[in-house]
């Protein structure tokens, strides 16, 4: 059972979805609060405007009757020290926010009797203001409240603006002049409305968009997939995944597939190689020596015991050698002791004729003393078979590209012999598997062509090399670079 969103195309589609959701819902925000916070302000500003135009008559000592109370139908109170409505717009009905709630004007002594707190309340907050006025001087501060109104049956809310003034006959007023807020809430709403139809139809365009975008960005990757798959039921390494002409992340990924694909076929046609030719190898010791022992069974008195014998430790080499190349292409890493490779050398060539020493002391590496110790017997064995009389080994320091980790130092052992040499074109093929030249193609004498493979994957595995090349006298000359330990 398939999980929801387990492709890339419906994850991507999502996450898209979802960042643009989160946008818009941060950008609509901000917009609604800058709307309101501008429409606020502007209504404060158009209060203020009222409130002082009324001020202004006022200050001039108009009579109450000739102020301009009801201009666009808004709320306006003057109130004096004492907290008393001294005048007000006249269809005003009710009013709340401006601190004093009457609606009409009253006699002072109906204020004082009255003893309406809220009017006291007012009073004081006027004197708290601390504004010192000179009669007929408007207050420069303004203070913004947010309330409500009813006017001639209509009740809405309003932003009311507070101005003081200060009059030659009728002392200090205080001017509160309301402009209405239903712009803004009309505003906010209206925007609000939009937001909430428009933003679901975006994130569905911005949803079918991405899947269809994706889609699209996928189709190679999904032609790659059917490829593999072809590729894994049919076993045919020799085909390749379609590389888009795209010039991105895809094409390269189909490339390294390919790349990829290409190092498998190698490995696996090396692998098939390798088994076709151990088994060629492997079937001559051991039909001889199946023939021997037949033979042996049935007149003992013909028995050869010594080609028994040969033949049986032929085997048992050859066997030796492929356990040990199966090993180092299943990538077992040498050991990291520390190989004194003079001596080494020295104990290699200890019992063998024609084969002199030459080393430096304390020439070491870092590796598996019994790998090293096979790279030396084999490059002994190939010099002894081939050399006229003579066999030279020489272990050295040297400066050279494998020294990071020992000092700028590189061990060097070269296995020099007088024989014919190599020829130029076959100086890489030796060290392939399987390989004998024409002068040592039996097997008798030439072995199974193994352990010039095995001297080279060796060294490569210690982060060597060894390569041939010719001595002065014309012998082939066999050289070891190992990094110093």
């Amino acid at each position: 059972m398939s999980r929801p969103f387990a492709s890339v195309r419906a994850r991507a589609t999502l996450a898209a979805t979802l960042v643009v959701a989160v946008a818009l819902v941060a950008a609509g925000t901000a917009v609604l609060l800058s709307l309101r916070s501008n429409l606020l302000g502007e209504a404060g500003t158009q209060a203020e405007r009222s409130a002082r135009e009324v001020a202004t008559g006022l200050a001039f000592a108009k009579p109450y009757e000739d102020l301009p109370l009801d201009v666009d139908d808004r709320p306006v109170q003057v109130v004096d020290e004492e907290g008393r409505l001294v005048a007000a717009s006249e269809d005003l009905e009710r009013i709340s926010g401006t601190g004093v709630d009457a609606v009409k004007p009253q006699p002072a002594a109906t204020a004082r009797d009255g003893g309406d707190d809220d009017d006291d309340d007012a009073a004081d907050d006027d004197d708290d203001h601390g504004e010192s006025l000179e009669p007929g001087e408007i207050g420069a501060r303004t203070t913004v409240s947010d309330g409500s109104a009813t006017i001639d049956g209509d009740t809405e809310d309003y932003r009311f603006a507070a101005v003081p003034v200060e009059t030659e006959d009728r002392g200090r007023l205080t001017v509160y002049a309301g402009a209405p807020l239903s712009a803004e809430h009309g505003a906010v709403n209206t925007a609000l409305t939009v937001m909430l139809i428009g933003f679901p139809v975006l994130l569905a365009v911005v949803a079918w968009v991405t899947w269809l975008v994706t889609r699209r960005a996928l189709r190679p990757v999904e032609g790659i997939r059917r490829e593999m798959a072809a590729i894994t039921a049919s076993e045919d390494l020799a085909r390749r995944v379609p590389v888009p002409d795209t010039h991105d992340e895809v094409a390269r990924l189909a490339s390294t597939t390919n790349e990829t694909l290409t190092a498998l076929e190698s490995s696996v046609e090396r692998q098939r190689r390798f088994v076709a030719d151990a088994s060629h190898e492997l079937r001559s010791p051991i039909a001889s020596l199946r023939t021997q022992l037949e033979v042996a069974a049935a007149h003992p008195e013909l028995l050869d015991l010594g080609g028994a014998v040969e033949d049986t430790v032929r085997l048992q080499r050859l066997a030796a050698d492929l356990l040990l190349l199966a090993r180092l292409d299943a990538g077992e890493r040498p050991a990291d002791a520390r190989v004194d490779l003079a001596a080494l050398a020295r104990e290699a060539a200890e019992g063998r004729r024609g084969v002199r020493v030459r080393a430096e002391e304390d020439v070491t590496v870092a590796g598996s003393r019994g790998q090293l110790e096979r790279v030396l017997a084999n490059l002994l064995d190939n010099a002894q078979r081939h050399a006229r009389s003579a066999v030279e080994v020489s272990v050295r320091r040297d400066e050279g590209p494998h020294g990071a980790g020992g000092g700028g130092q590189t061990a060097v052992v070269a296995v020099a012999d007088d024989g014919e040499g190599v020829p130029a074109a076959d100086r890489e093929r030796i060290f392939e598997r399987f390989v004998r030249l024409d002068a040592a193609r039996s097997r008798d004498d030439g072995g199974a062509g193994l352990g010039l493979a095995i001297a080279r994957d060796v060294a490569v595995r210690h982060g060597g090399t060894l390569t041939v090349r010719d001595t002065p006298a014309g012998g082939a000359l066999f050289e070891l670079r190992l990094p110093g330990a």
